[in-house]
């Protein structure tokens, strides 16, 4: 008895690898989406006259808060996620430190989601589209 054909445990290997592609397109195309909402975002503001703010970061734990020099739109109450004038997504948090302290902290930017809040612990998500449509329409007096 000759079997030349795949094993059980290559085709199980093969459809995980075609899950983890499809996946990794599904979070790429979404990611990619979401930028564009972020840009539009950033430019439609910038058109209105919104408004930029320094956002300032949060440290993960404990009190107080850092400048960066950013230039841009807080888009949420807790003012933990930010957009750039250049139309980048930023979360505001990063680690404690005494050089954040002195010198201001430099957030990365990161790519946005569709869904603020996803996942968390609270349960209290929202999609960005309608986040920063109101963002937008609440103007300057949001803040």
């Amino acid at each position: 008895m000759e079997d030349n054909g795949p094993t059980w445990h290559e085709q199980r290997q093969r459809a995980v690898r075609a899950r983890a592609a499809a996946e990794e397109r599904r979070r790429a195309a979404e990611q990619a989406e979401a930028a564009e909402l972020v840009a539009r975002f950033a430019a439609e503001a910038t058109r209105r006259g919104l408004r930029a703010v320094p956002p300032a970061v949060k440290p993960y734990d404990g009190p107080g808060g850092y400048r960066t020099r950013l230039t841009g739109w807080y888009i949420d109450r807790a003012r933990s996620r930010a957009v750039d004038a250049d139309g980048r997504f930023y979360l505001l948090t990063v680690p404690a430190s005494l050089r954040a302290r002195l010198f201001g902290a430099n957030p990365q930017p990161q790519p946005p989601p569709l869904v603020i809040g996803a996942g968390g612990r609270d349960g209290e998500s929202v999609a960005l589209r309608p986040l920063l449509d109101r963002r937008l329409d609440a103007g300057d007096a949001w803040e």
